[in-house]
């Protein structure tokens, strides 16, 4: 499998420092308003990356973390009026719900700053320590980028010297205008966490590398993690930040492999809330089956930005429902794990840093040939039999097709509808055993009436919408 570095600009071979074994780690949301497409794509992409390497046999931990400490949450909480616990919880299970319609995994571990401070102050100690961080008179602690001399290399930023020299009244007391904070004093009276620094709050950058210590790090590796992971916007100063931590804390390297997503614009433009064309991802679900916008946020690569628009997200349905026609006259028939050409296939264009293009048009093209096929006269024992064991595989590692054939297609009829759909439906099963034609014929009108088609198998009644 080979996967494109962010940091060396090239493909490269995978090879986990640990045979068989591949850890991951992603840079989660920020849990103070709710997910919009591009939290979407991120989440999407890497639990690509993750069925694929499970495909390819790897035994995968993946982490991603939430942050539940920020300023944006706080300021939230003084807004509303609401508690930070009770605005963090509530966008927390939001986003695991919405992830969930999408066909997202969870992550092995989850970790929350707030269960992290203790591999915070640790790894903050360790940075003063070795000389690498450095206390404020005011008491904030920053890292001391021109302490160590990789600094920069990870985004490949040459920093002017105009830059350097900047000042902040904000951050007068700092040595260097690119340090950063690690841990940060609060004396303004708000929201606090007691620390051997002084009461305050952890600088963003500082969980994800203390999270990575705590959890995924293991002595004598050159790398706490094989792959880290994120959008394309956390290179800097984000991830530079992470690593910069990392290394001169420790006696290994942050990642051997750094991943970027790219970004999701709406018809073109930069999603972003200051544009006022952000595109929450609850809203999205109300007009659309998760797994149509699964399907169409990872049909483009996913290095690339994403260019949201509806009458790209139908085209992309259509080649989702192809895949549900050809379920459905597969309907009810038992299905093999059988070794295929399809799916070496499949695997070693997905091997190719996921690409995803070359896998839909394998995909497309084994439909068509087995619908053509089974258009003809036969039984065709072996090529159905082929069939469900790829569809079932493409289930596996891509996540498309998942559902029962005839529930995708009752996408847009709310609830209360299709529970009166198959009480009727049940009604005239029973009409239909007591050979009552006409009153079953009657139930099946009824039914028919609210836009649906019905089809009777071997397996039961199933309906669809129109």
């Amino acid at each position: 499998m080979t996967i494109y570095d962010s940091v060396q600009k090239t493909k490269r071979e995978f090879i986990p420092q640990e045979s068989g074994k591949a850890s991951l780690y992603v840079c989660g949301p920020t849990v103070y308003d709710d997910a919009h497409l591009g939290h979407a794509k991120s989440a999407l992409v890497f639990d690509l990356l993750t069925r694929v390497l499970k495909a390819e046999g790897y035994d995968v931990t993946y982490a991603r973390n939430i942050t539940d400490i920020d300023d944006k949450i706080i300021n939230k909480a003084s807004q509303s009026g609401k508690k930070i616990k009770e605005i963090t919880d509530f966008y927390t299970d939001a986003y695991h719900e919405e992830m969930g319609k999408l066909g997202v995994t969870k992550p092995n571990i989850e970790p929350k700053a707030t269960e992290s401070l203790e591999a915070m102050f640790e790894l903050i100690q360790r940075l003063l320590d070795n000389k690498h961080a450095y206390k404020t008179a005011d008491g904030d602690v920053y890292f001391d980028t021109l302490s160590d001399s990789e600094y920069l290399k990870l985004s490949h930023r040459v920093q002017n010297e105009d830059e350097k020299l900047q000042r902040v009244e904000s951050s007068a007391q700092k040595k260097n205008s690119a340090d950063f904070a690690l841990w940060k004093s609060v004396k303004d009276g708000s929201v606090t966490f007691d620390s051997p620094f002084g009461a305050g709050r952890p600088g963003w950058h500082l969980e994800c590398s203390a999270m990575i210590e705590k959890h995924l790090a293991q002595p004598n590796k050159k790398f706490a993690v094989d792959i880290h992971g994120g959008g394309a916007d956390l290179l800097f100063p984000h991830h530079e930040n992470e690593a910069a931590q990392t290394r001169c804390a420790t006696s290994h390297s942050l990642a051997n492999y750094w991943m970027h997503n790219g970004f999701v614009n709406i018809d073109g433009e930069k999603m972003s809330k200051s544009l006022g064309n952000s595109f929450f991802l609850k809203d999205a679900l109300k007009i659309y089956d998760g797994e149509v916008l699964r399907f169409y946020l990872l049909s483009t690569h996913y290095r690339s930005n994403f260019n949201f628009n509806e009458d790209d997200l139908l085209s992309s349905k259509k080649r989702l429902d192809k895949i549900y026609r050809v379920k459905k006259r597969l309907f009810g028939l038992s299905s093999e794990n059988v070794k295929t050409p399809f799916k070496d296939e499949l695997l070693k264009v997905l091997g190719d840093d996921l690409n995803v293009s070359a896998s839909l048009a394998l995909i497309d093209e084994m439909i068509t040939s087995a619908n053509e096929t089974l258009d003809t006269s036969g039984k065709h024992k072996e090529l159905k039999r082929d069939t469900l064991s790829n569809l079932a595989f493409t289930e596996d590692v891509l996540g498309f097709g998942v559902k029962n054939p005839y529930e995708y297609f009752q996408f847009g009829v709310n609830e209360e509808t299709k529970a009166k759909i198959n009480t009727l439906i049940m009604q005239r099963d029973e009409a239909k055993k007591a050979k009552d034609f006409a009153t079953s014929d009657k139930l099946r009108d009824e039914i028919l009436a609210f836009g649906v088609s019905l089809m009777d198998t071997a397996a039961g009644t199933f309906w669809e919408r129109v």
